[in-house]
């Protein structure tokens, strides 16, 4: 899960990949999924699978269980000093 400020909101955009860091990369220059593009994004949630499906069908109830989204997005915000310096 990765998180980005827009308005003094923060918003989170789940994704499946085998590469972290190029994923995040992608999504930071602009390369990634269409919804990320042009916002500056931090990984604050990664869990690792066996398998692809596994992963896959993890990604999906995150996806759609906003209050757990919101639950570890709180706990980042809360747990994160330097929140105020995650701008564009």
């Amino acid at each position: 899960m990765i998180l980005t400020k827009i308005n003094d909101r923060y918003i989170t955009y789940v994704g499946y990949t085998n590469n972290i860091k190029k994923r995040l990369s992608l999504h930071n220059n602009s390369k990634g999924a269409k919804f990320t593009k042009g916002k500056f994004w931090k990984l604050i949630f990664k869990k690792k699978y066996k398998t692809k499906k596994m992963a896959m069908r993890d990604e999906y109830k995150l996806k759609k269980n906003r209050i757990k989204r919101n639950n570890i997005k709180k706990k980042f915000i809360l747990n994160n000093e330097n929140i105020n310096t995650f701008t564009l």
